[in-house]
């Protein structure tokens, strides 16, 4: 009698849940197979429902996917939009590249799915769109920071696919890799999108305040600290950023200061190289003076003398 009470469970079971379960068991099998290798059998059969059953709640295997993408990208898009609300725009961005890897170690198998198909069933849905979407909330991140840096505005959406581009190909790597720590890999990319190659730390950290969130959303994932403790840190962080940049400005002046009295001194070295060569030159001139009198003076001598030769009688 068991079987059939079990039969009778899986019956009484509700379309909400229904739903739920069939897309549950598709996400996987599209993680794995990809769209074309998934057929709309092996979702009915996994599910131990008929093939109508499917039908009934999807239309397909196109209506389904869909469903599945739309999911994926929505969750995805909201981690990094929940990130991107941070004050400070270097919190921003370490924020949005853990919010991206924590989506691929929490959501795998999501992660997968968004990647590995562009197909037709998924619309708008395709990786391409989702990085488009999340470039154009970073490219108004980026266009007030650029205007306040007096950089152009402008170049912020061309920026913006550089930078989005660039943390996505790395989640596409971690994906498989899984090493570094997330943690490590976000402090990593922000050191490089935020110091540049030619400023590089060689032992990049995250901030203090990124750190404790993401240590806090470890134990729950999907939950972040309050929005007081997250205030608290926040203003811890900005006031850290603002001493490191009145020190970082500190040391522009001071470099500027040694670079002036540099100059100075070079200038100092170079006029009195240069009245050195002109009495140099003066010493010269005048020895060819003397030189020049000399041998006027010994043409005079040899011209008497030829006179006093020619003047004398001959014996």
């Amino acid at each position: 009698m068991e079987p059939v009470t079990e039969s009778r469970s899986r019956r009484r079971m509700t379309g909400r849940e229904r739903r739920e379960q069939l897309i549950s068991i598709s996400r996987t099998l599209f993680a794995e197979k990809g769209f074309d290798g998934t057929s709309i059998e092996e979702i009915a059969a996994t599910a131990q429902v008929s093939k109508p059953v499917v039908y009934e709640h999807f239309g397909g295997k196109e209506g389904v996917y869909a469903v599945v993408v739309d999911r994926e990208m929505q969750r995805l898009l909201a981690m990094i939009t929940e990130a991107l609300a941070a004050s400070h725009a270097l919190v921003k961005l370490e924020r949005a590249a853990l919010a991206l890897l924590r989506y691929i170690e929490e959501s795998s198998e999501g992660f997968r799915i968004l990647v590995r198909d562009s197909h037709a069933a998924s619309g708008t849905g395709t990786f391409a769109s989702l990085i488009s979407e999340i470039a154009s909330q970073v490219e108004d991140v980026l266009a007030d920071e650029f205007a306040g840096r007096d950089y152009d505005p402008k170049l912020a959406p061309m920026y913006a696919q550089m930078l989005v581009g660039m943390v996505a190909l790395t989640g596409q790597w971690w994906l498989d890799a899984r090493k570094p720590a997330r943690e490590e890999v976000a402090a990593h990319l922000v050191n490089l999108a935020w110091n540049g190659l030619t400023g590089l730390d060689p032992q990049p950290a995250l901030s203090l305040t990124t750190r404790q969130q993401a240590q806090a959303a470890r134990p729950r994932p999907g939950e972040w600290v309050n929005d007081k403790e997250l205030r608290e840190l926040e203003k811890a962080r900005e006031k850290e950023l603002k001493e490191a940049e009145k020190a970082r400005q500190r040391e522009l002046k001071e470099a500027e200061k040694a670079r002036l009295r540099e100059l100075k001194e070079r200038e100092r070295q170079l006029k009195e190289a240069e009245k050195e060569r002109e009495r140099v030159l003066r010493e010269a001139e005048k020895v060819r003076e003397r030189e020049e009198r000399l041998r006027q003076r010994e043409a005079r001598l040899a011209e008497r003398a030829a006179r006093l030769e020619q003047a004398e009688p001959s014996e």
